[in-house]
């Protein structure tokens, strides 16, 4: 009696269990399989301003970033510069060797001074030679005048035989001779006159060689002292004190030199939405060195050329930055920029969520009666909450959020 009345516990104690374990199994699967109300949204009018998400980087301005080489060869004497430096524009920042350049202009300026004291001699000497020609032809002028008076009178003489034959003839040898020292006389003083004129030019532009030659060894011994051609802080140093540097076709470096008073943000953005970007509208960035503080900026131009990253194509939009950011900014910092397109104002627009696409139309599934019925829709703007609906909807229906074939069914 004990045993049987032992087993008919055990057994009232199961059959508890297994209808318990069934009435929670049947509920688990009865909430499990009740379909759920799919989530919705009103079809409602509000401004819309669509936004162009990008990523880019602080860049110096064109020009704001110098590399300062030599233009001669040589050997580093003195470097001023380290980096992190504050420079401006005409600060010496290194020197090369100078005795050979220094020398080089003291030849010059010798030469110089040895052509003008040719060129002065010239002046001087030259006039006076020029007078004792003059002063040769006057006189052989005047034995011809009187040589040709004596011939008349030796005519005169000759025709009252007063003189002999042999007379006449030596008076007229005589003029003869004395108009043939008149033609050299003259041709001395016109030769006189022409080489004063051709030497004086010559003399002349042997000056402005000498001067040249000076100012050229002068110039290459300013190459000599290389300066900061713009303000900014020294970036980087490649060429250290003592070095010897050769100057080719490709000057060698000696630091870079960085405005940072001068940066933009180079934002790469997509092919997609490069057609919405244009100068002059707004734009924001962040760094990730201040990730809670917004620059303000403005598109400032565009350029052509694609840049292709990882086989996606970006195209730089140059971003002149407006807010102060002396301090803050470096370049080759990552920016994440939003650039501010026009703005939609009291457009219809339903959340992102809403709009689907099917066999490339944008629809939506509109609640009506409690059934979705799938609607074509044309869309303008969006921004990341909303799309602005050009057609197909009207203020006030409700969309659904989810199409029909991700809500659960009743198995």
């Amino acid at each position: 009696m004990k045993k049987r009345k032992k087993a008919n516990i055990l057994l009232a104690v199961f059959l508890l269990c297994a209808v318990t374990g069934l009435s929670v199994w049947r509920f688990h699967v009865r909430e499990k399989t009740k379909v759920l109300a799919p989530p919705t949204a009103k079809v409602t009018k509000r401004d819309l301003s669509s936004v162009v998400l990008a990523t880019g980087v602080v860049k110096p301005q064109i020009g704001a970033e110098v590399r300062v080489g030599a233009r001669i060869s040589g050997k580093v004497d003195r470097l001023y510069a380290n980096i992190g430096d504050v420079v401006k524009k005409g600060q010496v920042i290194a020197e090369l060797e100078k005795a050979d350049l220094e020398a080089r202009v003291q030849q010059g300026a010798a030469g110089l001074r040895l052509a003008e004291a040719k060129l002065s001699a010239l002046k001087s000497l030259r006039p006076v030679q020029i007078k004792q020609a003059e002063a040769g032809v006057s006189q052989w002028q005047a034995t011809v005048d009187l040589n040709r008076k004596d011939v008349e009178r030796a005519k005169e003489l000759f025709g009252k035989n007063f003189i002999s034959r042999q007379d006449l003839d030596q008076a007229e040898a005589q003029i003869a001779v004395s108009e043939s020292q008149l033609l050299s006389a003259r041709k001395a003083l016109e030769l006189a006159i022409a080489g004063y004129e051709e030497d004086t030019k010559q003399a002349a532009a042997e000056v402005e060689g000498a001067k040249s030659a000076l100012t050229d060894a002068r110039v290459q011994l300013s190459y000599a002292t290389i300066t900061a051609p713009i303000d900014g802080v020294i970036g980087s140093v490649s060429t250290q004190q003592g070095e010897t540097v050769a100057a080719g076709l490709n000057a060698p470096t000696f630091v870079t030199i960085i405005n940072l008073a001068r940066l933009q943000v180079d934002a790469f953005v997509d092919e997609v939405d490069i057609g919405k970007v244009k100068p002059g509208q707004k734009a924001v960035f962040t760094v990730d060195s201040f990730p809670s503080r917004e620059f303000a900026g403005k598109v400032a131009a565009i350029y052509p050329e694609a840049v292709i990253q990882e086989n996606v194509v970006n195209y730089d939009a140059v971003v002149q930055i407006t807010d102060k950011y002396s301090g803050l900014l470096r370049p080759e910092m990552t920016a994440s920029v939003s650039v501010f397109l026009e703005t939609h104002r009291n457009v219809l627009t339903v959340p992102v969520g809403a709009v689907k696409r099917d066999q490339g139309k944008n629809i939506v599934y509109v609640l009506n009666n409690g059934q979705l019925q799938k609607r074509e829709i044309k869309v303008g703007w969006k921004d990341s909450q909303g799309v602005e609906i050009l057609s197909g909807l009207n203020e006030g229906e409700t969309v659904s959020l989810k199409p029909p074939e991700m809500q659960p069914k009743e198995p």
